[in-house]
């Protein structure tokens, strides 16, 4: 029987990044959620709070801008709001930059990582959930998929990371019997995503009439998850995942990187944004990058199985929500483009950069 736990008072890593801000939105509109979430980010060139624009006013919201190996500084908010619950998403995530500039990823999602559990083990009356990556699995063939048993074998700096900073988090909940638990989620979008990742450069880009670039031949596979469902499954981890226990989060829809592309195109077009052949001359396959893994695929079975959790958007309802907000939201990419996003919240929120 499943015990549930009292979630009262959380500390979010990360919380203004793409799948960060989309948690902090969704608990809050939780009905029993009656407690306090402090945002703690260090507002990196992907942290944005704008993306917590609906939120800000919300007395149970909390914003401190800090780094996650300031370990003093997490002491300090973990006893001044009696914090019980941390959900750490704050990471380097792209892996295009973890191939050019790997040092960052290692300082954030390795030491940065191991500083949090060093505060962990001073307050062990805590539970800490460590949001992780399909990519730490390596590389399916053309068949099979990735289940929590799956050995790890990482083929880029970025997911080689993550997987230090999973085994680092188990590490600890053994050695020091901490409450922990680990999720790896498969590709996420939606709503707030950032424009550097595929599925808004490509929407962008053809708004914008930009090229739309395509590794290798596009054949490359990935298990698409609506942010949205992603974070509900958190939410429910967070009350009824079994400490110790790591969970697989997948959209269950797997999709060539072309035939996304494609998706896209014709959404735009039967919208009337855009016209069809025009777009398609846009698409230009380029150089593969190093290392990029063929396919992705979770085994959803376990979360399903045990907390009775399930993706509740099909990928046509979530791609053309995205699109929609994206079409709707352009001021929200400009000020992204521009640089002005900074701007403001150095104006709203005092801080530095």
């Amino acid at each position: 029987m499943i015990q549930l736990r009292n979630v009262k008072n959380i500390l979010v890593t990360g919380g203004a990044g793409f799948i960060g801000s989309a948690f902090i939105r969704h608990a809050l509109k939780t009905e029993d959620f009656t407690g306090t979430i402090v945002n703690y980010d260090l507002l990196t060139y992907a942290g944005n709070l704008e993306n917590l624009k609906t939120v800000e006013n919300d007395p149970r919201y909390i914003f401190k801008q800090g780094d996650i190996s300031n370990e003093a500084l997490i002491e300090h908010l973990v006893f001044e709001h009696d914090i019980d619950t941390i959900i750490h998403f704050a990471a380097e995530s792209h892996v295009d930059r973890s191939i050019l500039t790997p040092k960052a990823f290692l300082e954030t999602n390795i030491m940065g990582t191991f500083h949090l559990l060093e505060v962990l083990k001073k307050f062990p009356n805590i539970h800490f959930h460590h949001v992780s990556t399909d990519e730490v699995y390596g590389c399916l063939g053309d068949t099979g998929l990735f289940t929590e048993e799956t050995p790890y074998s990482p083929n880029s700096p970025y997911s080689a990371s993550k997987a230090a900073s999973d085994h680092l988090v188990r590490a600890y909940g053994t050695t020091y019997q901490l409450s922990t638990c680990i999720s790896n989620c498969s590709n996420n979008y939606g709503p707030y995503h950032f424009p550097e990742k595929l599925i808004p450069l490509m929407i962008l880009n053809c708004l914008e009439g930009k090229p739309l670039p395509v590794y290798g031949n596009g054949t490359n596979v990935r298990d698409w998850l609506y942010v949205e469902d992603h974070v509900s499954a958190l939410w429910m981890l967070l009350k009824m995942g079994k400490k110790g226990e790591t969970y697989n989060i997948g959209g269950e829809c797997e999709l060539k990187n072309i035939d996304l592309i494609h998706i896209i195109i014709n959404i735009l077009s039967e919208l009337n944004i855009k016209d069809k052949e025009n777009l398609e001359s846009l698409i230009h396959f380029v150089k593969d990058r190093p290392g990029h893994d063929f396919r992705y695929a979770i085994d959803c079975a376990k979360i399903k199985r045990e907390i009775n959790w399930q993706p509740s958007h099909c990928f046509d309802e979530g791609i053309r929500k995205t699109i929609n907000w994206y079409l709707e939201n352009l001021d929200w990419v400009k000020n992204i483009q521009s640089g002005n996003y900074r701007e403001w919240i150095e104006a709203q929120y005092g801080v530095t950069f």
